[in-house]
């Protein structure tokens, strides 16, 4: 699976460019132009990296960065900004911060960074939860909640639903999840994905989530809270 990078700039240019590199780099990118919506994205854990600009609309990269390491979501963010002050610097980094880039930056240097960070946390085995509406998905336990009742799922089951949610708001094929539940997209066939897909959406009813796996005809299935379009990543 590609791996999903958050990009919160206000400027319009700078998302674009940013999204067309980073894509062209084979990484599954979403934008924000705002705070709010920033810290909405990223609370849900599903990131992989976030690209976070200290000045913002509605709320300033350091009070999303302070708000979401307060509620503990410890997905690696890169702050962006022009100011680069040792204090600011310092500010990013105590505030909990992983790297901070300074406008202008070279691209070549910041699509290393983001790789070093990957990388790293890779390395680590940080495993962080998910948390998608009322679905929280605790992935250092392989444990899935849905409004805080346990979820019984098989260990397939749990992969499956951790590659949706992952991408949440995303369609993902059924190739993409052969690739990464079962490994190999000729380890399985396209049927056995939708025989698990049906056993899922059968544990997830049973504890209310239902429709929190949709199918998108012809193209594979997307997972969110039906309530809320707030972890699609539109």
């Amino acid at each position: 699976m590609e791996p999903r990078v958050l990009v919160v700039d206000d400027e319009a240019g700078v998302r674009k460019a940013l999204s067309r590199g980073l894509g062209a780099e084979g990484m599954d990118v979403t934008v924000a132009a705002d705070g709010p919506t920033a810290l909405s994205l990223a609370g849900t854990g599903a990131f992989d990296v976030v690209l976070l600009d200290i000045m913002l609309p509605g709320l300033s990269g350091y009070r999303v960065l302070e708000r979401l390491r307060a509620d503990g979501v410890t997905t690696p963010v890169l702050l962006i900004s022009a100011k680069d002050g040792e204090i600011d610097q310092a500010d990013g980094l105590d505030l909990g911060a992983d790297g901070y880039v300074v406008k202008p930056f070279s691209f070549v240097v910041l699509v290393a960074q983001v790789r070093a960070t990957l990388r790293r946390t890779a390395a680590e085995g940080v495993r962080g939860q998910l948390r998608i509406g009322p679905l929280v998905l605790d992935r250092g336990r392989r444990e899935v909640y849905w409004r805080d009742e346990p979820v019984p799922l098989s260990p397939r089951e749990y992969a499956l639903l951790e590659a949706l949610a992952g991408r949440a708001g995303t369609v993902v094929t059924k190739e993409e999840l052969l690739q990464s539940v079962w490994g190999d997209q000729r380890a399985a066939t396209r049927n056995v994905v939708e025989v698990y897909v049906g056993y899922l959406r059968r544990k997830l009813d049973a504890v209310g989530a239902t429709a929190f796996v949709r199918t998108v005809r012809g193209h594979g299935y997307v997972a969110g809270d039906p309530a809320s379009d707030s972890a699609t990543g539109a």
